[in-house]
This record gives structure tokens, sequence and C-alpha cells, in this order.
């Protein structure tokens, strides 16, 4: 049921409360062999990401122009004009959306003003997930609003869903070794290196982690194996024989102790005023290395190359997953940056 504008300000302090119930309990639940103090992990820890929303952070890439594939300029928005409680009066985004997406392919909604179409947003609508991890978002005149701010583009771009998109990020990482099998640690901070599966992305260029989109009625643990076997193994064009054997190398990864790195929306240039990307980041490590080591990577769907990245912070990746990124290195107590101010500490 859309929100009328008066709630806004009730549904931020009601959200504001429970991350920080989640995230009381997140403390308390910190795993035992943790070596991040409790002040470290609060501040990492996913369920925060909400409270301490940094609008500038959220909101640089969904501000750039020209729109992903195409020659769209947003029009411009300052920084201090972002946030919804900001009036602006004069606010006058471009309207876009994608032929791609206009051509009604079975992953997007048909245009909001469509006979027949009556989405249930902030609700699971059928076997399409309507809910934003965030909480509730506003919705008005019909059509669900950006709850970081404005983007300077209206419609849906190239997103297929009206409001939150769902994806999935798996971040595989294993430790760098030397030629004996040693872990190897970095000269300068002297903490050991850790690898993660990055792959080329073929649309833009990028690298990144290999995710994907939730598929209706999908649970988020099998997007995340679907998608990396289909980008990192190349799956879809494996023989059942050859996928039946991937499908039990990767069973003892996927199926450990897993770490939650992120759950929430992300800064993707392809978001709009209308609709935006959501994502769950999920951390599989291979402590010892041998299941990744006999599994050869191998680039397919949507990626154009595949293979093992050192991880710092010279790292440039696609959307927020250099966050992510970095997040895992504090988790696993890795290298990322070679001056010690830049990571958490004791």
């Amino acid at each position: 049921m859309p929100l009328p504008a008066g709630a806004l300000p009730r549904v931020v302090v009601v959200l504001s409360f429970s991350v920080l119930l989640r995230a009381r309990g997140a403390a308390q639940r910190r795993p035992a062999h943790s070596n991040l103090s409790a002040s470290c992990w609060s501040r990492l820890h996913p369920a925060n990401m909400f409270n301490s929303y940094n609008v500038k952070f959220h909101h640089r890439k969904a501000l750039t122009s020209p729109y992903p594939g195409s020659h769209i300029e947003r029009s411009q928005v300052p920084e201090d004009k972002v946030g919804w409680l900001t009036e602006w009066e004069d606010y006058n985004p471009v309207e876009y959306t994608a032929k791609s997406v206009l051509a009604r392919p079975n992953w997007a909604d048909p245009q909001i003003n469509d006979e027949g179409f009556s989405p249930k947003f902030n609700e699971r609508d059928g076997e399409v997930e309507r809910k934003s991890l965030n909480g509730l978002y506003v919705v008005e005149n019909g059509r669900p609003r950006n709850p970081v701010g404005r983007t300077g583009l209206t419609g849906r771009g190239l997103l297929g869903r009206w409001g939150p998109n769902h994806a999935a990020d798996p971040v595989v990482t294993r430790w760098k070794r030397d030629g004996s099998g040693n872990k190897v640690a970095h000269p300068v901070s002297g903490k050991n290196i850790l690898q993660f599966v990055a792959i080329k992305r073929r649309d833009c260029g990028e690298w990144a982690i290999p995710g994907g989109m939730v598929d209706p009625g999908e649970k988020i643990t099998a997007t995340l194996k679907r998608e990396f076997e289909e980008e990192a193994l190349n799956s879809l064009q494996k023989s059942a024989e050859e996928k039946a054997k991937l499908e039990k190398q990767l069973q003892k990864l996927f199926s450990q102790e897993h770490f939650v790195v992120y759950r929430g929306y992300v800064d993707d240039p392809r978001n709009t005023d209308n609709a935006w990307m959501e994502t769950e980041a999920v951390n599989y490590h291979d402590e010892t290395g041998e299941t990744m080591d006999n599994l050869p990577l191998e680039a397919g769907d949507d990626a154009g190359v595949v293979k093992w990245v050192d991880i710092s912070e010279k790292l440039e990746l696609y959307a927020s997953h250099s966050y992510f990124i970095k997040l895992v290195t504090e988790k696993q107590g890795a290298h990322w940056s070679e001056d010690p101010g830049s990571e958490c500490h004791e």
C-alpha cells in the first residue's frame, strides 16, 4: 500500500530502531574466533549499514552520466539535494527505460500504467520479491521511490523491476600461497594476502564479483551458487556429466560456514528514482585452497574474463564491490592497505 508523504519520518525512525536491535543481537552473536574488537565489528557488520547510511558513498555511481548502455544524461543532482527530505521544487529528472526492458522479457515488469498490472510494493508479489532489504520504501504517484534519494533519472533504465531489483554476490576467497604452499604476507602490512575470484563484465569492462540477479521464487543460496557456476566456471556450456562433477566439487565449499558480508542497497550506475539494485554478498572462504585449486576457472555468461585477483585497496571494482571486498579482508584479518590507519584494530 502506498505510504503517505507524511509517514516518511516515522518509517525512518522505526527502521533505525529495528536496525539498532539487530546490530545489538549481531554483536552478541559475533564468532568467537574473530580477531575484531566489538567496536570494530559493530561498525563493519551489515546490520549497521542502513543505520549509518552515508549518502555520499551510496549515491556516487548512481549519479553518473551517461546512463549505462545509452547516451542519456541524468539531470544533475547536487550533493545537498540527493535526500528526499530536502525540498527541491525545480527537480526535473529525465525519464528513461531501455528498449530491452520495454520489450517485456520474462525478467521485466510492464510499464506502471499498463492495464492489468497492479504490483504489490513492499511485500512478496507472487514469485517476485518486492520487499526491500532496508525496510519499507515510499510509493509516490504509483511509483516506488529510491530510498537513498534522487538520481536525476526516473523510469527503470536497464532494470527490470519497479522498486528493488535483487541480486546475489558470492565472494569466493583463498589465501595467496608461494610455490611451497606457504601463505604470502604483504611486505609492508605484514598481513597475509587474500585472493578472490573476479570477473571482467562484458557490458562495461569493469572487474567485479561474479554475481547476478535472483530469479523469481529462487532462494538466495541457490542464486549464489548458480551465478558462480555460470560466470566463473562456464557451467552453461558444460555437458551434464561435467556439470555433475562441478556440483560435487563445489558442494563442500558452498555448504560450509560462510560470512554474510552485506545485505542492502547498492550504489549502482543503473539505479534510478524508481528502480534500484539491492544485494546479498556472501563470503565463501577456501581456507586450505584444496577445493578451488582443483576447479579450473572459465569465463561464461556475462563474464568476459575470470581470474584470481590479489586483494588490496588499489582494486577498482564495479558498483559497491570494492567495499564488500574490504569487509571480507577485515573479517579474515587479511591485508588491505599499506596505511595501517585505514583498517580497524583492537
